[in-house]
Order: structure tokens, then sequence, then C-alpha cells
């Protein structure tokens, strides 16, 4: 059967062996840089004062390791076939059918980019007054004008040269000493508000441990649609698998109990404020704040290679500057609404798009380098479609059972018992 990727579609060719170079560490960095964020921060501090500590605690680790494990998953399914994000919905639900999935995860992703640069500005503005250099009335467009043109700075360079170069070599020990200092001071304000009284403490109701499970667990799943874009450059399937899992387990697991610590021990105070109050707080919030560009880089390059499996007479690249300007005149724009419905919404059309492919493609078969011609594959859409509805449905019908695991769980199990059998290809040589 012919293949029906040209080759000057880059999002639907695989990558070949020659052109991967990310060994199990350059994933690692790559999570554990994505995983690390005001945004995580944030959607930790509303865990809390609904849930007591250590069913925040609870929430949070099983959560990270859930949705870290997907990340991986998605990775090395990536990885082995090659295969950018786009192509592997392309592979399961059709030629033309993937055009949905793939604009909606265009949609998140400019979503997502806007909100980086929100955050980015306010935290901007913050250190800004805190220090007292910036305070004027334009400097909020300024500093959204400054974060959108790095933005678009890097999508012009090489998204391999970045990852290794950059956020491994020098991002990454930045905001890791950065969280380490921030952890520190404010586990000593917890030591002296008395910490056992923090550690014992009882939630004031309104969220359990399920529906926060849902919350935590929506992080990760945001990046399902991105993760397969950057695995398809690894070296191996395992490597690609045990390095985005740990990394950003890692990540959202520190960064989620940093935001809690930081409700429980100033909870009068946003979490920007609450950072600058640490003493040092200036300055390891500014290095938060500089890794937190790889976050809308991320969102840039993913949301481009996804845009070009559209339209694949413009570049990478090219839809990068698009999407990286786009973002910038949302966010000067935008207010910052509430996080919480927006990442639940996203999780009712990823995971169970997700689920999915996974039930597909996993489990021993190899996503498949040649596209089917089908136009629709009619099952695997109704096992979406299903999927979504079973998400939105079992909060109202099952409340104390969360809605992502179940509707994971279902999707999967359906989507592997229907598989085709033997309409995938054999593995890669190479892996």
């Amino acid at each position: 059967m012919p293949s029906l990727t040209p080759a000057a579609n880059e999002a639907l060719t695989p990558v070949a062996s020659q052109a991967r170079v990310f060994h199990w560490h350059d994933h690692a960095s790559l999570w554990f840089s994505l995983g690390v964020g005001l945004l995580v921060m944030q959607v930790g501090a509303y865990l809390v004062p609904a849930l007591g500590t250590q069913q925040a605690l609870l929430a949070i680790v099983a959560g990270s390791v859930i949705g870290a494990g997907l990340l991986g998953w998605v990775a090395k399914i990536g990885c082995d076939s090659g295969l950018a994000s786009a192509g592997l919905m392309h592979a399961v639900y059709g030629r033309r059918f993937a055009s949905l999935p793939i604009l909606l995860n265009i949609v998140q992703l400019v979503g997502w980019g806007t909100f980086e640069l929100v955050v980015m500005r306010d935290a901007t503005v913050a250190i800004g007054r805190q220090s007292g250099l910036f305070a004027a009335a334009w400097w909020p467009v300024a500093a959204t004008l400054l974060w959108g043109g790095v933005v678009a700075l890097l999508i012009s360079g090489s998204m391999v040269r970045l990852v290794r170069r950059v956020i491994a070599r020098v991002a990454l020990p930045l905001v890791v000493l950065s969280l380490l200092w921030l952890s520190w001071q404010f586990l000593s304000m917890a030591r002296a508000q008395g910490l056992e009284d923090i550690w014992q403490r009882r939630g004031a109701g309104g969220m359990g441990v399920m529906p926060a499970l849902d919350l935590v667990i929506a992080m990760p799943v945001s990046w399902l649609p991105l993760v397969a874009d950057y695995a398809r450059h690894g070296v191996s399937g395992a490597g690609a698998l045990r390095g985005s899992w740990l990394g950003y387990a890692l990540a959202n697991i520190w960064c989620y109990c940093l935001g809690v610590l930081v409700a429980l021990t100033l909870p009068s105070q946003d979490l920007v404020t609450g950072l600058l109050l640490a003493q040092g707080g200036l300055l390891a919030l500014s290095l938060i704040l500089i890794d937190e560009v790889d976050n809308a880089y991320g969102d840039a390059y993913s949301g481009a290679v996804s845009a070009h499996s559209l339209r694949p007479g413009w570049s990478v690249r090219r839809w990068g500057l698009v999407l990286a300007a786009l973002c910038t005149g949302l966010a000067l724009v935008l207010p910052m609404h509430s996080l919480e419905p927006f990442l639940l919404l996203l999780s009712s059309v990823f995971v169970p798009l997700f689920g999915v492919i996974l039930g597909r493609l996993a489990f021993g078969v190899a996503a498949p380098q040649r596209l089917d011609a089908r136009a629709v594959h009619g099952l695997p859409v109704a096992l979406w479609l299903g999927g979504i509805a079973c998400y939105h449905l079992l909060p109202r019908v099952l409340p104390g059972l969360g809605a992502a695991l179940p509707t994971l769980a279902l999707c999967l199990v359906l989507a592997w018992l229907t598989r085709p059998r033997g309409a995938c290809s054999t593995r890669r040589s190479t892996h």
C-alpha cells in the first residue's frame, strides 16, 4: 500500500533513525522542565483548604504517577513509530476524521500558550513592583510583548538543540536550585507555624480525593497531545518511557506540593505574592519564570507541528511564529480566568482520545508507519465520543468516583478488545 504522507509533511512522516538523538536523560530533562511551572503550583493551591493535607498529598502523588505514566506510555509509542501526535491520531481515527482532534489540540495549545504568557506577564509585573524597578501602567503590555518575543525567537531555532543545550545544561540546574530554595523557605515557615498541626489539618470539604485526583491528572493529561512530537526524536522507546515518566512525575509532585505549602502557610496571599515573600523569593521566582518560557515554547512548537500536519504548505517554523504571535495577542486582551474548569474540560476530550490510542497501539503492538487509506475509522471514533459522554456523566451519577480514571480505563479496554487483528505493522528493526 503506498504511503499517504508526502515527504514534505514532517508531522506525518516518521523521523529517520539517524536523526534520533534523545536519550532517556534528554527526555527526563525536557519533561522535568516542562513539568515545573507557576500554573502547576497554582493548581496545587486549589486543592486546599477543601482537602486535608494528607489527602492532598495522596491525590498529588497518585495523580502524578498515573498521569506521568500515561505520558511515558504515549512517548514510547511515539518513539517506536517515529510519528508525531498528529500521525498517531491519523493512524487510529482515520485520515479525514483526525482533523477534528488535531484542530482541538491546536485550540487547546493556543489556550495554554496564552495562559502561560499571562502568568509570565503577571509574575514579571509582580517582580518589577517588588524590586521597585518597573511600576508604570504600560509595563504589563511591555512584559507580554517581551515574553511573546522570546517564544517567537526560540521557535525560530532548532527544537533538538534547545532541549539538549539550553534546557538540559542551563535551565534545569537553575530551576532545581530555585525549587530547593523555595521548598526550604516554606518548610521553615511551616515549622514555625506548627508543622505537626499543618500535617494533621483536616479538609474543609467541597472536594473528595477522587475529584482531586482528576484535577491532578488533568495537568499531565494536557500534555498527552504533545509528548509524541518530542519522543519521536528518541533513540529508544524504553528510554522515552522511563525518562518522560520519571522527569514529569518528579516535577509535578514537587510543584503541586509547593503550591499546597504556599497556600497553607500564606493563605491570604496569591501564589506569586507568596513566593515573593520568601527570603530570596525574588531571585527564585525569576529563575522559575525563565524556565516557564519552555512551557510556552512547547505549546507553540507542538501547535505548529499539528497545524503543519493539516497544511504542510507552511513549515513548522512558520506555523510556530504565527501561533506565538496569536498567543501574544490573546494574552494582551484576555483576563486570567479560573483554571479548574478549563483543565477538566480539556481532560474530558483528551483522556478518552488517548485512552483509545493506547488501547489500539500499545500492549506490544507498534504504531503503523504508513497511514491507513480510510478517511474515518468508525469504531475508534464512537469509543472516543462515548468516552467524552462518560467523562461528563460520571460526576452526576457517581460523584465520589471521579471521571478521569474510570473513563480512561473503559476506553482503553474497549479499544484493545476491539482492535483489528494483524492490521498493524511490525516494530522498527532499530528498536
